[in-house]
């Protein structure tokens, strides 16, 4: 328990000036060592003297220091200056040189942290040895906080801060401090990163994080298109990401055979900046091709909030506003204890110039009693008992040079009495009045907004102007044929593979029974032998050479022993009807629709009538001719427009061909694919009817078998 205290508290969670006790200790030592104005040192010269404050060991001393450099670009705001190889935040390979290659100062905005330091703004406490002193906290003039990211892994808890722009900071701080119900999210419009990128900006989540300081958002990389070379470069990318993790995963996608359209993909960063360059297909969509990315890699990430800050040595997860009003507090503090501090100088000095005043009635006395007393140490008493004053008094007086005695050098000093009273006055006055102190406050975050103000770099994004990324649009879309096996078997080949192979294998007893052209995105409607109808989505189907068996369909659908697939339908938009003819004459007209399900049910039963043996099954678009054939030689034409479509999936149809003599339905085609010389002699108006007998010079057609056997 301890030990996971000393975490908690001494090492991994922030403090509301916004460092962690690392941090500091390091940023402190280069404040003392005169970094803040002085020229640069040597990296290795600042990590040996934080050894006095922090007892951790060089390595992770300079990591530290590395993520706090500009050079290194993980933070809005850097607080170091750096000369050197100190990495990059977006690289994990990109590794740092050794503090003896680098150097490094305080940037010009630690002014800000360290500001009236020495006038007793924050507590002072012994170092590990005792042998020095540092601060509890900096005194930051902004709420440094929120402007600076800070990732922290505690025992038992974590914190996880997001930054924001400076300007945007200080201006929604000065609204808060003047009005405590201000709506802050009108002022602090969202998280800003130093490596830019997209924000993707939902109200409802950005609200809730700013009320509870819980939640996340989305970050992704922004892009561009350079037409001529058929490249995307991706030149900004999320903050919580690296190059090597987003280009690991477009590689594994193309090795996966996920994506189709990229033909290389590399680092291309140098001096200028971050830049990921994808080698895509002349035909490719770059902007479906970057939803796709987003979807499958790094290039769209999360930031997952958790604003745990240690308030007086307490761990706390604040909101936005619950930040300020600390920050605020804490603030007000500093400000109060530099008052005090400027208020007892200022009267200690005042006190003295009482003494001298004193002295200034009768100077000649002061110095004829120090000429006088023949010990030294009874100059002071003999002072105190001359002039009335106090010890302190005598002793500033005794300490006056010679030259100094003098009546001008006494009246120039009685002279600033008056100032001081009023100045001592004033201050006192600010200090018992917080809404001055406030007005402070408010004019230093001014200042600071003005001086170090940036322009945003992350972007904001509106969801609502988002293309929301549909598992149907990471699914690539092409032309390819379905074939149709009798023993069973389903292949799925791409057009470009079937012209380059077109070969069927098939085993020594199957045959193509059907074949259907269509691409990649479709649904496919199994029919049985059993009245059901299996339903999948072409992309589910694995591709397949022409040189192959393809897919058995009964382990893929879990079909029954005694189960046949009679015919497929593939389809976009469920338009059309099914046509299914019986033995006995019937035909039943199914809307198409009435096989879609707004539950992706992947097995429908009752798919259409057992009440008589099935002999064709079709699917038709437009209503069309049919001739149907019967047992007893017979053949009828006949119009689909003259059978009235149903919902109902298992109708029974109407009656087609009337039966005579005990015969039955045997076979329908469509009339295109029969070469009657005469149609119109078998053409009927009005069903059911028996048709008409075959002609001689017909009967060629009547041996025809048909597509589907079933």
């Amino acid at each position: 328990m301890p030990y996971a205290m000393s975490v908690i508290v001494s090492r991994a969670i922030p403090e509301i000036d916004g460092f962690k006790p690392s941090h500091r200790k390091l940023l402190y030592t280069m404040y003392k060592m005169g970094l803040l104005t002085g020229g640069r040192t040597k990296s290795a010269n600042i990590v040996g003297q934080t050894m006095k404050l922090n007892p951790h060991g060089d390595g992770p001393i300079y990591e530290t220091m590395v993520r706090l450099t500009k050079s290194n670009g993980a933070l809005l705001h850097p607080y170091i200056d750096s000369k050197g190889n100190f990495g990059k935040q977006y690289s994990k390979d990109m590794k740092y040189a050794a503090p003896r290659y680098t150097e490094a100062k305080l940037d010009k905005i630690c002014e800000e942290l360290f500001r009236d330091l020495d006038k007793n703004t924050v507590e002072f406490v012994d170092n590990y040895d005792g042998t020095m002193k540092e601060p509890t906290l900096l005194p930051t003039t902004f709420p440094n906080i929120l402007v600076n990211p800070n990732q922290g892994i505690a025992v038992g808890m974590a914190s996880n801060i997001c930054s924001f722009n400076l300007k945007e900071v200080c201006e929604a701080t000065i609204e808060y401090i003047q009005d405590e119900d201000a709506d802050i999210g009108k002022y602090l419009k969202a998280p800003d990163f130093s490596t830019g990128g997209q924000l993707i900006y939902n109200e409802k989540e950005m609200a809730e994080i700013y009320k509870t300081g819980k939640g996340s958002f989305k970050l992704r990389a922004s892009y561009k298109y350079d037409r001529e070379n058929s490249c995307i470069e991706i030149y900004e990318i999320p903050y919580t990401t690296t190059t090597e993790a987003i280009i690991d995963a477009i590689i594994d996608l193309v090795k996966g055979g996920k994506i189709k359209d990229i033909t290389d993909v590399r680092d291309e960063t140098d001096l200028e900046g971050l830049k990921i360059t994808i080698d895509i297909r002349k035909n490719a969509d770059p902007d479906a091709l970057m939803n796709k990315l987003y979807k499958l890699t790094p290039l769209q990430d999360s930031f997952s909030c958790n604003f745990n800050i240690l308030i007086n040595g307490r761990p706390k997860v604040m909101g936005v506003k619950a930040i300020l009003r600390e920050w605020t507090d804490f603030r007000i503090n500093c400000i109060k204890r530099q008052l005090l501090f400027d208020i007892d100088r200022k009267s200690e000095k005042l006190h003295l110039l009482y003494g001298l005043r004193k002295i200034l009635l009768d100077i000649d006395k002061a110095i004829r009693i120090i000429r006088e007393t023949e010990l030294e140490s009874e100059v002071v008493p003999n002072l105190m008992k001359g002039f009335g004053i106090d010890q302190v008094q005598a002793e500033y007086i005794a300490e006056i040079k010679l030259r100094n005695l003098n009546r001008e050098y006494i009246l120039n000093r009685v002279d600033e009495v008056g100032s001081l009273e009023k100045g001592i006055n004033e201050l006192k006055e600010t200090y018992s009045d917080e809404g001055k102190i406030k007005k402070i406050i408010i004019k230093q975050l001014k200042e600071v907004a003005k001086k170090y103000e940036q322009p945003r770099r992350t972007q904001i994004v509106y969801d609502d102007e988002i293309e929301e990324i549909t598992p149907d649009l990471l699914i690539e879309d092409y032309n390819l044929k379905l074939f149709l096996t009798e023993q069973n078997y389903l292949k799925k080949i791409a057009l470009t593979s079937l012209r380059a192979n077109p070969e069927h294998k098939l085993k020594d007893d199957d045959r193509i029974i059907q074949e259907v052209e269509t691409h990649n995105k479709a649904d496919l409607l199994l029919f049985s032998s059993k009245q059901t109808v299996y339903k999948l989505k072409i992309y589910e189907i694995n591709d397949c050479k022409a040189s192959s068996l393809g897919e058995y369909l009964p382990n893929l659908l879990e079909m029954d022993e005694d189960e046949k697939i009679l015919y497929m339908v593939a389809t976009d938009d469920y338009k059309g009807y099914l046509l299914f003819s019986f033995e006995n004459g019937k035909v039943a007209k199914i809307d198409l629709a009435s096989y879609a399900t707004k539950t992706n049910r992947k097995k429908l039963a009752n798919a259409y009538s057992d009440l008589s043996p099935l002999v064709n099954i079709m699917h038709i678009i437009e209503d069309m001719d049919l001739v149907a054939f019967s047992s007893i030689n017979k053949a009828l034409v006949f119009n689909t427009s003259a059978i009235n479509s149903k919902t109902t999936r298992n109708s029974q149809g109407v009656q087609v061909l009337k039966s005579k003599k005990g015969s039955i339905m045997t076979a329908v085609k469509p009339l295109s694919q029969v070469n009657f010389k005469d149609p119109d002699y078998y053409r009927t108006q009005n069903i059911p009817a028996v048709g008409c007998y075959i002609k001689s010079e017909d009967e060629e057609d009547k041996q025809l078998k048909l597509d589907i056997d079933i």
